[in-house]
């Protein structure tokens, strides 16, 4: 019997973000997918390595990584939903959160019966990874904070307020990592590829 779980992975190439601003380059869910990833492993990575609490149990990449990955999957089946509509009310948010809920689920009975307790845990992530939570909202505000700056660096404006809000939500999170990644690493995306190739500070 044919499995049509991974063709309908494959349509997030063709699912476009940020539907309501003018881009000078089109970004798709795949993109961002792998984007946040990248981001959740280097958070979770800083947390383990610098802020680690004693006693703490250090928090899992390889989880951390899956979730990033599957976190907007639903999207495959819904779309984006622009942020204004997804968040203009409490009554708004539970229904699309719902919605989602039930487009994930209709991803997982895609599966074979007998693979869908190895993807369950990052399509409908449950309680026992709340930890992991808090740095993928990070990790999502980052792809979105470096989107925001490569289409202000090509001189669309359209991004400008909203990489001033992206990078606020950030620092308002609170979160150490989230700052050491803002501070550290967030500045290189400025550089040319020139510059990124050279030791040297500009």
């Amino acid at each position: 019997m044919q499995n049509r779980f991974f063709a309908m992975l494959a349509r997030m190439k063709l699912i476009r973000r940020w539907g309501l601003m003018f881009s000078t380059r089109d970004e798709n869910l795949s993109e961002h997918s792998l984007d946040t990833a990248f981001f959740m492993h280097a958070l979770l990575s800083l947390h383990n390595r610098r802020f680690l609490t004693p006693g703490e149990e250090p928090l899992d990449l390889g989880t951390g990584v899956l979730l990033a990955i599957y976190h907007d999957a639903a999207e495959i089946l819904t779309g984006d939903l622009p942020t204004p509509v997804k968040y203009f009310s409490a009554e708004i948010s539970e229904a699309y959160k719902a919605v989602e809920a039930a487009s994930c689920q209709s991803l997982l009975d895609l599966l074979p019966a007998d693979l869908r307790e190895d993807y369950a845990p990052y399509l409908l992530p449950a309680g026992a990874y709340a930890r992991y939570l808090p740095y993928l909202k990070a990790a999502d505000r980052f792809s979105a904070l470096v989107k925001c700056m490569e289409e202000t660096r090509q001189g669309n404006f359209e991004f400008r307020r909203a990489a001033a809000q992206t990078r606020e939500a950030i620092s308002a999170m609170a979160l150490p990592e989230a700052d050491c990644f803002l501070r550290d690493f967030i500045p290189a995306f400025e550089k040319t590829l020139d510059e990124l190739q050279t030791q040297e500070d500009f």
